[in-house]
């Protein structure tokens, strides 16, 4: 029986040295395609780069035939062919939707739909090394397969089995904690090594403050629950890819314009009126000048450095990420006694999320049931029971 191939995956091809010793040829990554070796011109560090290349190809070469097959008949490479070109618009990072894309090609292409199994599954979680990365892509592959099914190119039920969820992160940020955080971004200064002059080597503080646009990320998080890429495409002017902040109305429209709304809702909800006038005085300052989170001009492609490189100078202890400050934000809400289906619409969640990961925060979080535990002695006396009785009625059942 002939070997069946693979399909298109990635392959790191060794540096190579020469007579000498020396690095010839650095280390690359190459798309392995039966006989066929693809160039993708990426070090060994640009992995992601590389999955998209690879996925890109995927989608370039596989043209499926659409029409209905048994599920030993077909290659999953197919399906996942099919879900790029048909759903791969309504993802609003692309660059990760094709970099899971790839990495599903990589391990489940050149196997077909019958070999979808739960120990299959398992198979790809243990390579896939953590758990939450295994469930996201085979989340995808689900989806691959159900659009496939949608499509009436197959009948057989197909079933993912996924990893079990983790637990809901719970850390939260105190007021204080925020403070401390905020104060560091504002007044951490740059230092730059002197290249000339009686202190040429030494480090010398400059007046400028590398970390300032951060403060202005937390503060919107902190104010508005909002998610971190929406924030980084927040702007006073109205553009494609653009969330648009109407300053003179103080409402934020959180869905980018052009980007089409997903399951991780984002609706406009009014901006609290302290963070309003922050926000209006960094434009009239000239501050910002395209977005409200921006370096040198241009806006943050991403934030997580900065970000981490505050919480370490900051000295706060745990796991704390651009996404607490979301956590920080429901918490507080829910601190504050705001009702869950008020606070579940300002953040963009469900009721049910909101209180079952945030709501026993609330003031008001079963104080009925503790309050009524102690209100006994006002209670009717045929419903206290004594020690007494149990004794008797023990007793009794003897």
């Amino acid at each position: 029986m002939p070997r069946r191939s693979k399909g298109a995956r990635l392959w790191l091809r060794p540096a190579r040295r020469d007579k000498s010793g020396k690095i010839a040829h650095r280390a690359v990554w190459i798309i392995l395609d039966g006989t066929k070796h693809i160039a993708t011109g990426c070090a060994e560090g640009e992995i992601v780069r590389a999955e998209q290349i690879l996925a890109d190809y995927i989608a370039k070469k596989y043209r499926p035939d659409r029409y209905e097959r048994g599920l030993n008949e077909i290659d999953i490479s197919d399906v996942l062919s099919i879900y790029l070109d048909d759903c791969a618009g309504r993802h609003a990072n692309q660059s990760r939707f094709r970099a899971r894309i790839g990495r599903l090609n990589e391990y489940w292409g050149g196997k077909t739909l019958a070999e979808v199994t739960g120990s299959s599954c398992r198979q790809y979680a243990k390579l896939r090394v953590t758990a939450g990365g295994a469930r996201r892509d085979l989340e995808d592959l689900r989806a691959a397969i159900n659009h496939h099914a949608k499509e009436g190119l197959h009948r057989g039920i197909v079933r993912i089995v996924l990893p079990a969820k983790g637990p809901a992160r719970d850390r939260w940020l105190t007021r204080g904690e925020a403070a401390r955080l905020l104060w560091i971004c504002w007044r951490t200064r740059e230092f730059q090594t002197a290249s000339r002059g009686k202190h040429k080597g030494c480090k010398i503080e400059t007046e400028r403050h590398p970390l300032r646009h951060i403060a202005r990320f937390i503060l919107i998080a902190l104010y508005t629950g909002t998610r971190p890429g929406a924030i980084l495409t927040a702007a006073a002017i109205r553009g494609e890819g653009r969330s648009f902040i109407d300053l003179e109305h103080g409402i934020f429209y959180r869905l980018a314009q052009g980007r089409r709304a997903t399951n991780k809702r984002q609706p406009p909800v009014p901006l609290p009126s302290r963070l309003l006038v922050h926000m209006r005085r960094w434009v009239r300052l000239g501050l910002v000048e395209g977005y409200f989170v921006e370096w040198g001009g241009k806006p943050v492609q991403s934030i997580k450095i900065g970000f981490k490189r505050a919480v370490a100078l900051s000295g706060i202890s745990g796991k704390v990420t651009p996404h607490t400050l979301r956590h920080t934000a429901a918490t507080w809400l829910m601190q504050a006694g705001v009702p869950i289906w008020e606070a579940a619409g300002f953040l963009g969640m469900s009721p049910e999320m909101v209180e079952r990961i945030y709501g026993h925060h609330h003031p008001g979080h079963m104080r009925t049931v503790a309050e009524a535990i102690g209100r006994r002695k006002t209670e009717p006396q045929s419903l206290v029971i004594s020690l007494a009785d149990a004794q008797r009625a023990k007793g009794k059942a003897l």
